[in-house]
């Protein structure tokens, strides 16, 4: 395997505890602000050591707690793009690209060609504070290729842009990622641009990694609500088993999942899109009142309440384009109905 993590590392009252291997791809670290994700990174760049475990990239060790092995980041080959870039500040572009060549009789000529590769010919004799955000970047990872990595750490690639700026600079990225024959991890919480830009996702959460998976996989079976949550899931619900269905007592609905529900189910979520108006054939059909119709850019966000739901029961939301919700008439109540194959079932 390209790269292998299995480490632990405390830190104050948080405890790490990740554990995956990639293949030589884009795999995403996807989880919430503070689950751990960067403290990871930082752990494979060899910033921070980890409490015991072990690191291997491409057969070389980097981190062994047992065998006492810890390389120095600058042995690693890995190329770490931090959230702010990093770039010395007293440094021209050029120079910023040539502290990291490792031929010093090539230096020049490695430089030259970066900046040609990523535009920055016309940059090359500025500092950092004259450089724009996205000339920042390219300045960040030209400098990180200029070291000949075997693995590239992208810590949120993007949150320090504008979001003109940042599929502007998405696209830019893909294309030195496609010419990249290493292993490509990319912190985000964004599921929008893992969905774009990787093909397996690894999820933490609250320190502890999940299972590699696809994004299928994520998307249509996810382990956990958090998981869901992540990649994009907006309704969930209090959930008790029923054999092959769930009594959902906030919204007083039964719902038939179309399986066999496991007796520690005890949350179900499905996703807006999969929340659909009906003549009342489909399975799982029921009413709602319309509290409220939303225009989203290219959709309408529809806000319901089943008939028969607790007051303070949570809202169920439906997602329509926006021709599909002007056709219906009338607004005030709706039929709707849910697959079985869409609902999404949690153990806590």
């Amino acid at each position: 395997m390209p790269l292998s993590v299995d480490i632990k590392k405390k830190l104050g009252n948080f405890q790490l505890q990740v554990q995956f291997e990639t293949e030589t791809e884009r795999l995403a670290l996807l989880g919430v602000s503070g689950c751990g994700k960067s403290v990871t990174l930082r752990c494979i760049a060899g910033i921070i050591k980890p409490d015991e475990g072990k690191i291997a990239l491409d057969g070389t060790i980097l981190f062994d707690s047992a065998a006492k092995v810890n390389l120095p980041p600058q042995r690693r080959r890995v190329g770490y793009l931090f959230q702010q870039y990093a770039l010395f500040p007293h440094m021209t572009a050029a120079q910023n690209i040539a502290a990291a060549v490792r031929e010093h009789a090539k230096r020049k000529e490695i430089v030259n060609r970066l900046l040609r590769r990523f535009q920055l010919e016309r940059a090359a004799g500025l500092r950092p504070g004259q450089l724009s955000g996205g000339q920042q970047q390219r300045t960040a990872l030209a400098r990180i290729l200029a070291s000949e990595p075997k693995a590239l750490l992208l810590d949120e690639p993007f949150s320090a842009l504008d979001s003109f700026l940042k599929y502007q600079l998405e696209t830019e990225l893909l294309d030195t990622l496609d010419r990249f024959s290493g292993t490509v991890l990319w912190v985000s919480h964004d599921q929008g641009e893992v969905f774009r830009n990787c093909r397996r996702v690894c999820v933490i959460e609250g320190g502890r990694s999940g299972p590699v998976q696809s994004l299928r996989e994520l998307f249509h079976a996810p382990d956990t609500e958090t998981a869901a949550r992540l990649s994009g899931c907006k309704n969930y619900a209090d959930a008790v088993p029923k054999g092959d269905k769930v009594y959902l007592p906030d919204w007083n609905l039964t719902l038939n999942c179309g399986r066999p529900v496991p007796d520690g189910v005890r949350r179900m979520g499905v996703r807006a899109h999969f929340v659909t108006p009906t003549e009342g054939q489909e399975e799982n059909t029921f009413s709602c009142s319309v509290l409220r119709a939303v225009e989203d850019v290219f959709n309408t966000i529809v806000l319901l309440r089943p008939e028969g739901a607790e007051p303070d029961a949570p809202l169920l939301r439906m997602e329509l384009e926006k021709m599909a919700w002007r056709a219906i008439q009338p607004k005030e109540r709706l039929l709707v109905s849910i697959c079985p194959r869409d609902i999404l079932l949690f153990e806590r």
